[in-house]
């Protein structure tokens, strides 16, 4: 069965798109964190992150790197965190999550958006790619 990842790729379900190319996508998770928390998913199926070839973990690392520095750019943040869990989707995804200190990254935090500042940030975030 196709994970919520794949729906979204295949764009059975909506997200709020920061970036797109062949082979990955990266959006802004709807359980944040924090403010500008954003999933970076290749586009294949893959359960494990470490089940990736070389290639492909590290052209993900690469994704991830140019949408970390877009969300540096617009979200107010002393760095952003990645982290891979891995455990709640089975679908490889890299979590990037804005940080002003270290309770920014526990997955039990959360804050809640409304829909128009999720496009706005989308927005904002792509705009700094």
């Amino acid at each position: 069965m196709a994970s919520i990842f794949t729906k979204i790729i295949n764009g059975e379900l909506p997200a709020y798109k920061i970036a797109e190319d062949e082979n990955f996508i990266a959006f802004l998770d709807v359980n944040p964190n924090s403010k500008g928390h954003t999933l970076c998913v290749p586009k294949e199926e893959i359960d494990k992150i470490f089940d990736m070839g070389e290639h492909p973990y590290l052209q993900l690392m690469q994704f991830s790197r140019q949408v970390a520095i877009a969300i540096e750019k617009t979200v107010p943040c002393k760095r952003v965190g990645m982290a891979v869990v891995g455990l709640e989707v089975p679908h490889v995804h890299v979590h990037l999550i804005p940080l002003n200190d270290m309770d920014d990254m526990r997955f039990s935090k959360k804050i809640s958006m409304t829909e128009e500042e999720f496009e706005s940030l989308a927005k904002a975030i792509s705009e700094n790619l």
